[in-house]
């Protein structure tokens, strides 16, 4: 759209829109025969989702998703440990809902993919030091960066 409209030497969207529509006549249908599948092909699945196939998606979340990323979570505040000559613990019920996922040492901090950095719009306040990991082929890689300033 960005090369097209340099071709464009009206000013208003009506003449845009003539102008458009002479260029490209088939775009608007061919569009909409698009998305029009899509939405097919979405009820299609929507109907096939059954019981069954939540309730394994809520198992795989509940009990598999939850186990891994403790174990990460875990992992990930045991080697910071091991970088700054500290201990470590995970957080306690109530830090949770902080975004405290465990200290090391005394420093309280959150564990998060590195795709939340991308996300700032999303982002709550946590208040704590942020250690972020990327799952790479063969593990993951860890950014102990805001602990070992």
């Amino acid at each position: 759209m960005s090369e097209l409209i340099k071709h464009f030497s009206g000013k208003t969207l009506a003449e845009w829109e003539r102008w458009y529509i002479e260029q490209k006549p088939n775009t608007i249908r061919t569009a909409t025969e698009r998305v029009l599948q899509m939405v097919k092909n979405l009820r299609s699945a929507i109907d096939k989702i059954d019981r069954k196939m939540i309730e394994e998606w809520v198992k795989d979340l509940v009990v598999v998703k939850t186990f891994m990323g403790l174990r990460f979570q875990e992992a990930i505040l045991k080697k910071g440990a091991e970088i700054i000559k500290a201990d470590y613990h995970l957080s306690e019920f109530g830090e949770e809902s902080k975004g405290i996922d465990g200290y090391i040492g005394n420093i309280p901090v959150s564990i998060k993919p590195d795709t939340y950095k991308v996300k700032a719009a999303l982002r709550e306040d946590i208040g704590v030091k942020i250690i972020y990991y990327k799952k790479i082929k063969n593990g993951i890689e860890v950014d102990y960066g805001e602990i070992v300033e």
